[in-house]
């Protein structure tokens, strides 16, 4: 296992670069960092969203690195450099969002806590949050806070194309007949937000837009193309999982959560919604930023790293030499 390195985004240095076993045996790539600088705050554990892998993340992994964090990362079953799971490796698949519960566990018990220092922090995006989600309702989680940025409670209708009735019935009987392994209704082997920087729900920021595109250009083997309808009821039962009006009550965890303005990519108001709710946690919403804050222009940027120190109780002295 190693990690692609891009003059425009090398590798951070110190990486451990290795693979552990998921619930049912599958490879999965994974990576840690110590942090560059104290006082030392313990491990950020970042949990990506579908189709996306390590290499995405590393001028993330830098900011955190800089303020005291040691970092942890693994590409999700099926995705990135891990293992995939058809024989077409651009397709995502997974029967049930709890495979990816079983891979955490086991990233956080056999990788984890052997290696990098507590207290530890759940870092999510999209999917990431709500697999992060999912587990904060655990009262023996072992997560001491979370940050989730533009989490999937539901998936914003744009992308479905249809109510979410109609795509969770679809994606049904689509599976009853033998389809859970096809693409959904027009996907494609093709990333659909790298094809053409002005269509991209993803960022503002065609600098980072291109940084990525040149990843998955040089390591076609890391990307993913659009969902499977198997990936797509499972995406689908968990989010309304998350959409009972009781689940927010129950969450164990205290969080933030970020919403981006301008996504399209999942519903806005859905994690506005459920951070009402919570006991534990807050929200603030990211005004223009599109779906992938941590890959929007530097001026969002820089909006969410200042509430994530304030957070996390980063003085403005330490995020200032970060």
């Amino acid at each position: 296992m190693k990690l692609v390195s891009l003059s425009i985004n090398p590798v951070p240095s110190g990486a451990t670069v290795a693979a552990f076993e998921g619930y049912d045996g599958l490879k999965l790539r994974y990576a840690l960092w110590q942090p560059t600088r104290g006082p030392l705050r313990g491990t950020v554990c970042i949990v990506q969203g579908r189709g996306e892998f390590i290499e995405k993340y590393f001028e993330v992994i830098a900011d955190l690195r800089r303020r005291g964090f040691a970092v942890a990362i693994f590409d999700l079953r099926g995705q990135g450099g891990s293992e995939r799971i058809l024989s077409n490796p651009r397709k995502g698949y997974v029967a049930a969002f709890t495979e990816y519960d079983r891979d955490l566990a086991i990233f956080i018990e056999d990788v984890i806590k052997p290696a990098l220092p507590q207290p530890l922090i759940g870092l999510g995006h999209s999917l990431g949050g709500n697999i992060l989600l999912r587990n904060a309702q655990d009262e023996m989680s072992p997560f001491a806070r979370m940050v989730l940025l533009s989490p999937m409670i539901a998936i914003h209708q744009n992308m479905l194309g249809v109510s979410p009735p109609i795509a969770r019935a679809y994606a049904t009987i689509a599976s009853l007949f033998g389809f859970s392994g096809a693409y959904v209704r027009g996907g494609g082997d093709e990333p659909d937000d790298f094809k053409d920087f002005a269509t991209n729900r993803l960022t503002n920021d065609h600098i980072r837009w291109s940084r990525n595109k040149a990843i998955i250009d040089a390591a076609p083997e890391l990307a993913l193309g659009s969902p499977t309808v198997g990936w797509l009821k499972a995406a689908l039962r968990s989010t309304a999982m998350l959409l009972r009006p009781d689940y927010p009550k129950y969450v164990c965890v205290p969080m933030i959560l970020f919403a981006a303005g301008a996504d399209k990519v999942v519903s806005t108001q859905a994690i506005e919604d459920f951070a009402v709710d919570l006991k534990f946690g807050a929200h603030i919403l990211m005004p223009g930023s599109r779906h992938e804050i941590l890959q929007e222009t530097d001026a969002i940027r820089q909006r969410f790293w200042a509430a994530f120190d304030a957070y996390m109780g980063i003085s403005a002295t330490s995020s200032e030499k970060a």
